[in-house]
C-alpha cells in the first residue's frame, strides 16, 4: 500500500500548495470570507472519511446562513466572533469547539473588529446546504432571539 502521509506547512498567505478559494460562488448572501481545502478533496487523499478546510473571515464579514443533514466539528483557531445556532446567538474565540448538528441553521460573524478563522471538519460524502427559506426560518428562530436581529441573508 502506498503511503500518502503528508505534513502540509503554514505560510504567510495560507499554507504551501493550497490554493486559497472563494468561499462559494452560487450564492452571493455572505460577505469578506475565504477557505482553504486542506485534506480530503486531493485524489491522494481518498482514504479519509472527511475534509478539514479553513476558513477565513475578515473584520465585518460573515458567512452564509445555511443548514443541512450533515453535522460539522469547528475549531477556532483565530481571532472571535460570534455564531447564530438556531436561535441561540454565541460569542466565540480562540480554540473554542463547536458542533453544529444536522439541520442547524448557523451562520459565523467576525464582529468582534478582527479575522475569525476556523478549521470545520465535515464528512467527505455529505449533502449541499441549503439556504433556509423564510417558513423554516420562522419556525426555528422566533423574531425576539437575538439570532434573528443578527442574521445576514
Amino acid at each position: 500500500m502506498k503511503n500518502n502521509s503528508k505534513v502540509i506547512k503554514r505560510t504567510k498567505e495560507g499554507w504551501d500548495g493550497i490554493e486559497r478559494k472563494h468561499y462559494k460562488t452560487e450564492t452571493t448572501n455572505f460577505k469578506d470570507i475565504s477557505r482553504f481545502s486542506l485534506l480530503g478533496e486531493q485524489e491522494n487523499e481518498h482514504e479519509l472519511n472527511m475534509q478539514t478546510r479553513y476558513f477565513e473571515i475578515k473584520p465585518g464579514g460573515y458567512s452564509s446562513l445555511e443548514q443541512h443533514r450533515h453535522p460539522h466539528s469547528v475549531v477556532i483557531i483565530r481571532g472571535k466572533g460570534s455564531i447564530i445556532l438556531n436561535d441561540e446567538l454565541f460569542d466565540i474565540a480562540l480554540h473554542d469547539v463547536i458542533y453544529i448538528s444536522p439541520e442547524t441553521i448557523h451562520q459565523f460573524h467576525a464582529d468582534k473588529n478582527e479575522h475569525l478563522g476556523f478549521l470545520c471538519t465535515v464528512d467527505r460524502y455529505r449533502d449541499k446546504p441549503v439556504i433556509p427559506d423564510s417558513e423554516t426560518i420562522s419556525k426555528l428562530i422566533p423574531e425576539s432571539s437575538p439570532s434573528s436581529k443578527k442574521m445576514r441573508l
